[in-house]
């Protein structure tokens, strides 16, 4: 009772009215943002997911078709042998590089996404 009548004295009471208000309606607005950020990132990640699919699926035929092509002139073995030697080298360049290319990525990423932030 005495504290209601200094902040009426003070007039106070409406201050603290507006600041709760004010509060109360900053988080709803984060809220709204988060979620928005979070439908983002999602909707980016699914496109990323569908573009990575349909690449992985040209690169299986087309690579299955080059070892057809190879193996009638070759030797249908030998054209599928060719194709798989190639992939082989293309992981073990992954492999002894991993860390290189790691760092390669992340700086990137970062990059990115302080552009994003600023």
């Amino acid at each position: 009772m005495l504290k209601d009548t200094i902040l009426k004295f003070l007039k106070l009471d409406g201050i603290l009215s507006n600041l709760s208000g004010y509060v109360e309606t900053r988080i709803e607005l984060l809220k709204i943002e988060i979620r928005e950020d979070i439908a983002k990132a999602l909707a980016k990640i699914s496109l990323f997911i569908l573009i990575a699919f349909v690449f992985v699926l040209f690169v299986l035929f087309s690579s299955v078709a080059l070892a057809y092509i190879l193996g009638r002139n070759l030797g249908i073995e030998t054209g599928f042998g060719i194709v798989a030697g190639c992939y082989f080298l293309a992981g073990l360049l992954l492999f002894l590089f991993r860390k290189r290319i790691g760092h390669w990525i992340e700086k990137h990423v970062l990059e990115i996404t302080k552009k994003k932030i600023k």
